[in-house]
């Protein structure tokens, strides 16, 4: 993506407020459902993963996973905010 793109995005997102919570639950099949549905009507999407779905794994694991399975492309990485675009 190329950078005035990828700075509009940013400034785009930075307005959004996050529409879906990973939570203890992590990322399964109804989240991920979710998220392309979403991404598909909006194209720009925030996702605020929680404190609890973090196990383990570091947020750019999950935010790679979630780019992933969504076949979009990670915008930004803020917190424990995740913003994707397709």
């Amino acid at each position: 993506m190329e950078n005035k793109k990828l700075y509009e995005l940013k400034s785009r997102a930075s307005q959004l407020k996050p529409v879906i919570n990973i939570g203890k639950s992590g990322i399964n099949e109804a989240v991920i459902e979710e998220l392309k549905n979403y991404i598909k009507r909006n194209r720009l999407v925030k996702v605020k993963v929680l404190k609890t779905a973090v196990g383990d794994e570091n947020i750019d694991d999950i935010a790679s996973r979630l780019a992933a399975e969504t076949k979009s492309e990670l915008v930004e990485i803020r917190g424990r905010s995740v913003t994707l675009y397709r």
